[in-house]
């Protein structure tokens, strides 16, 4: 198989994959797909009413994508929606969804069309066992559940949400047995994937594994 200039990076919610995939893609000049938040914007128009096609149509040309230092954003109809995709209550909507075979389907050529030659960095669940199974690098980034929680504990606070640790670490082990148990797609390392436990680590230490990996690969 031909590989392809494309980090994949897949791991549990609240592992890092976000931080990190900006981080390489602001440092070597990659594109950047952010499923999780695809797969929200999924739930978002869904709720909007609007069936399957139409939302396929939606994102492949009503919706901007740009991503910098600190986040990916997306535009839709002239107007900045990023905070509410990235709610709870769209997480769990998104959840739902992407177990459905039509979604993941609908939503996996949209994703290879994410691809561009000089480098892309793609952040997700399956990037690595599915939809980029032709990566030059898998990595699967991992930590506890309590550490990722506190993450998305301080995500959450930073963006006023009200939050709950309990709830936040209750919320991630239920999504985290709904992930690696699905029939389609379950969550899993691929197995030619980097496996890196960021518990005990930077974001500094996390991305300079991942550069180190990245020059041997692609310069």
């Amino acid at each position: 198989m031909k590989k392809i200039n494309v980090v994949a990076i897949d791991g549990p919610s609240a592992s890092g994959k976000g931080a990190l995939s900006r981080s390489i893609a602001h440092r070597f000049g990659f594109d950047i797909l952010d499923s999780g938040l695809l797969y929200r914007l999924y739930a978002f128009l869904s709720h909007l009413k609007f069936d399957i096609d139409e939302i396929n149509k939606k994102i492949s040309k009503d919706i901007s994508f740009i991503s910098d230092e600190d986040s990916v954003h997306v535009i839709y109809e002239g107007k900045e929606i990023t905070n509410h995709l990235r709610s709870e209550n769209i997480a769990k909507i998104a959840s739902e969804h992407s177990a459905k075979k039509e979604v993941r389907r609908s939503l996996f050529e949209i994703q290879r069309n994410f691809y561009n030659e000089k480098g892309l960095v793609a952040d997700g669940r399956d990037m690595g066992t599915v939809v980029f199974k032709d990566a030059k690098i898998k990595i699967f980034l991992t930590a506890s559940k309590e550490i990722r929680a506190k993450r998305r504990y301080l995500e959450l606070q930073n963006r006023g949400q009200e939050v709950n640790m309990p709830a936040l670490i209750a919320d991630i082990e239920k999504r985290d047995l709904k992930d690696s148990s699905r029939e389609l797609s379950p969550l899993l390392p691929a197995e030619d994937a980097h496996i890196i436990d960021s518990s005990e680590m930077s974001l500094e230490e996390v991305f300079s594994l991942t550069e180190n990996l990245i020059k041997k690969e692609f310069i």
